[in-house]
């Protein structure tokens, strides 16, 4: 094991990383006024990992003026750039006092610390979010959304760490992996399809139950009932927000409604705050996406005032 890393079992469940050395900025690239890509060297990960920000007005290095924080977390397969490039996130937070955190969360890292090999929920939490708050002006206010695998994240993180967040949502997210073998085989397929050993971040779902159910958001529900919480998706229909020739989505969408479903259930169940959009049609795609930001977007803002 390398020098600068440990890990340690804390229950039946979890793997926690625990880096030996300190995360540090190696180098800043300011793309406008307003955009600015910071890359950090990660003992977590072993890597440098890229992070986009949107700045705040008035923004300037070096303030010692600090603002609530909108973490904005991307889907599998994509990038740290995914939001700006295809949403208009940009103009929408364009007169708004708030600093927008958009980190790399890995093709497929899953905002987990695997149980082998990748490190995220260490880089985004331990690593990242400090260096984020001492150099570039984030509040400890905070609010997370994403899509996809990053719906999962934003709910994940929240229900991982009460407190943390002060809102969550999730667009076409995995809010439920546990929910039937259907669901377990998509997350296990993607992985697949990229070269990872499927059974690399959460390990078997049946040998291994408890550490998937330490970090499904469903099975967490319970520790998500303090803050208000978003959940949309489709159902994999064709409609007026996809592309020229879109074809329906069989495979993706639909397992997303059926687990949003069912988290969004469970959390009215447990008496919990939950604004639901599930909605027809509705494809996997950036059109419902960028949507539904702005439909959950009062609900973020005003969970950071």
């Amino acid at each position: 094991m390398p020098a600068n890393r440990r890990t340690f079992l804390l229950g039946a469940a979890t793997t926690v990383f625990v880096p030996m050395a300190a995360a540090r900025v190696v180098s800043e690239n300011r793309l406008g006024t307003r955009m600015l890509d910071i890359t950090i060297d990660s003992p977590a990960l072993g890597a440098a990992v890229p992070v986009r920000l949107l700045l705040p007005p008035g923004w300037t290095p070096g303030s010692s003026r600090s603002w609530p924080v909108l973490y904005l977390l991307h889907g599998a397969g994509d990038d740290y750039t995914s939001w700006t490039r295809s949403t208009d996130v940009s103009a929408l937070v364009q007169q708004q006092e708030m600093l927008v955190v958009m980190p790399s969360g890995g093709r497929d890292g899953f905002y987990s610390d695997w149980r082998t090999g990748q490190h995220w929920e260490t880089f985004h939490l331990t690593e990242m979010l400090p260096i984020i708050e001492r150099g570039y002006g984030a509040s400890g206010t905070r609010v997370i959304a994403g899509l996809s695998m990053g719906g999962f994240g934003a709910m994940s993180y929240a229900a991982r760490h009460p407190g943390m967040f002060q809102a969550a949502a999730s667009y076409s997210g995995l809010l439920h992996t546990r929910q039937s073998a259907r669901s377990t085989s998509l997350i296990q397929g993607v992985l697949v399809k990229d070269g990872y050993d499927p059974f690399a971040l959460w390990g078997d779902p049946i040998v291994n139950a408890a550490v998937w159910a330490g970090h499904n958001p469903y099975d967490l529900a319970d520790r998500l009932l303090g803050i208000p919480l978003y959940v949309a998706c489709g159902d994999g229909q064709v409609g007026p927000l996809d592309p020229p020739g879109a074809l329906p989505d069989f495979a993706i969408e639909p397992v997303c409604r059926d687990q949003s479903t069912a988290f969004i259930q469970r959390v009215r169940q447990l008496g919990g705050t939950v604004t639901a959009n599930i909605y027809s049609p509705g494809t996997h795609n950036w059109g419902w996406w960028q949507r539904e930001l702005h439909s959950s977007f009062p609900m973020l803002t005003t969970a950071l005032a």
